[in-house]
């Protein structure tokens, strides 16, 4: 019983840390270009009964032996990348990657952030920034008395002057990891890369499996509320069970007790 009582408590904590995900996604269900995230849990050692090598006669044994689990936990908070639908904005400076792919940034410390956010903007220097500032790379600028702007699917940046000039102004690069999951997320739309990443490989996009630009949309969140709901319906239950176990197992020691009276 005092067993029982540890058991269920780590089927608490780890119910508790599949509902602090769930509620992020919830939270994040009309943020731009959001990835969910999903708890996978894996059971934690078991305590072997049968301590005569399953042997249950001189002549005979225990064919599944005799083992009482101890709980579990979560082994890992994993990022789910596929594709969110696509929100037609109306916007120029708006893209959408449609298929695999980052866009490069450079954070305010220096380093190179990645993010799928393509919510674009101009800022006071003409350079092309995400909504937080990060310049994207490589760089360039839109010069003043530019009247329209054109993205092509391949991320080639147009623009057209007051004069009627149509010129080009630069390239938006995709880039692609082995494994995007091993990403690390610092919030505003942005990752890291890490060792379990791998290294970005810089592309144009439509080519080498990398996705396509999509000009006047963005990404939306890939978050279904209904599949989120159900995810926290069922840890509540799982929590509600888990504490139910620790009621008994608790009557159960207040019994062995009373025997004693």
């Amino acid at each position: 019983m005092i067993r029982s009582l540890h058991t269920a408590s780590t089927g608490m904590f780890a119910q508790q840390q599949q509902i602090d995900v769930t509620a992020n996604n919830i939270a994040n269900v009309n943020t731009t270009s959001f990835k969910k995230s999903r708890a996978e849990f894996k059971d934690l050692l078991y305590q072997e009964l049968n301590y005569t090598a399953n042997k249950t006669s001189d002549t005979t044994s225990n064919p599944t032996g005799l083992q009482v689990g101890l709980g579990a936990k979560i082994s890992s908070v994993q990022k789910m990348f596929f594709q969110g639908s696509l929100k037609e904005t109306g916007n120029n400076l708006d893209v959408a990657i449609s298929g695999d792919g980052f866009l490069q940034v450079k954070l305010a410390n220096g380093t190179t952030g990645y993010t799928r956010d393509g919510s674009l903007k101009i800022d006071g220097e003409g350079f092309i920034v995400t909504s937080n500032g990060y310049k994207i790379q490589p760089e360039f600028k839109i010069d003043n008395g530019t009247t329209h702007i054109n993205i092509s699917p391949t991320g080639l940046v147009s623009v057209t002057s007051g004069d009627g000039v149509l010129s080009n102004v630069g390239n938006l690069k995709l880039n692609s990891f082995i494994n995007p999951a091993g990403l690390s997320s610092i919030g505003n739309n942005t990752f890291l890369e890490t060792e379990n990443s791998g290294i970005p490989v810089n592309g144009t996009p439509g080519m080498n499996g990398l996705g396509t630009l999509e000009q006047g949309f963005v990404e939306a969140s890939n978050v279904q509320l209904v599949t989120e709901m159900t995810d926290l319906i069922t840890g509540q239950r799982a929590y509600e069970a888990n504490s139910k176990v620790v009621q008994t197992s608790e009557e159960l020691l207040q019994t062995i007790n009373n025997l004693k009276k």
